[in-house]
């Protein structure tokens, strides 16, 4: 099985040729949120094929990140579509106001202004959770169900993720994830609403994950 240890900060053009031609073969990576938190893991290539991500603990994979093996091969990162609530407001103070009370219980936010938002120009997406929206609601902002790739905010104080965008392909975030692995989706997370959130993530569509 191929273990990819590094990940890439600059690409060269034959590298960018080279993921262009493994994203038409479907050899890359479609992970959601929950696995892209782990530093070591086993997953399956869109192909089928099983490999192994073994990085530092340098942070959360992004969407677009490309890893690299010994033997000089690539393996890229797509953000898979999943199942979030969406948060938007009639104006810019109350999704603020949101926003804050979200962040003040540690839930990892999306902050965007490219899908389809609210009245306030903005939308906020968080990992579904049903007592936050009823907070949220309560508060007079609107809450719907939705499925994005879900890439939220890192710390502030978080840097050197080496994040690489620019591929010389489009593939993104309109992703259908009509491919045949699709399986159901398992959290084994618990949530407690106060200032404390316990992330025990395993994620069933790219099979085991063994985070150390």
């Amino acid at each position: 099985m191929k273990i990819f240890n590094t990940r890439l900060s600059t690409l060269s053009d034959t590298q960018k040729a080279q993921l262009v031609e493994q994203y038409q073969a479907d050899d890359y990576l479609l992970l959601d949120f929950d696995t892209r938190q782990h530093s070591r893991f086993r997953a399956i290539t869109v192909s089928g094929e099983a490999v192994g991500v073994d990085l530092p603990r340098t942070g959360v994979l992004k969407g677009n990140d490309v890893l690299i093996n010994a033997a000089g091969e690539l393996m890229q990162v797509i953000a898979k579509p999943q199942a979030v609530t969406k948060v938007t407001a009639d104006d810019d103070f109350l999704l603020m106001k949101g926003a804050y009370h979200l962040g003040n219980r540690h839930v990892p936010l999306m902050f965007d202004h490219s899908f389809d938002q609210g009245n306030a120009g903005y939308a906020l997406y968080f990992e579904n959770d049903h007592v936050l929206a009823q907070m949220l609601e309560n508060l007079g902002l609107h809450i719907e169900s939705t499925s994005v790739p879900f890439e939220p905010e890192t710390g502030a104080y978080q840097t050197g993720q080496g994040h690489s965008h620019g591929h010389a392909h489009s593939h993104a975030h309109s992703h259908s994830d009509s491919h045949s692995h699709k399986k159901s989706h398992s959290h084994d997370e618990s949530h407690s609403h106060g200032h404390h959130h316990s992330h025990s993530h395993h994620d069933a569509p790219v099979g085991r994950s063994n985070d150390g």
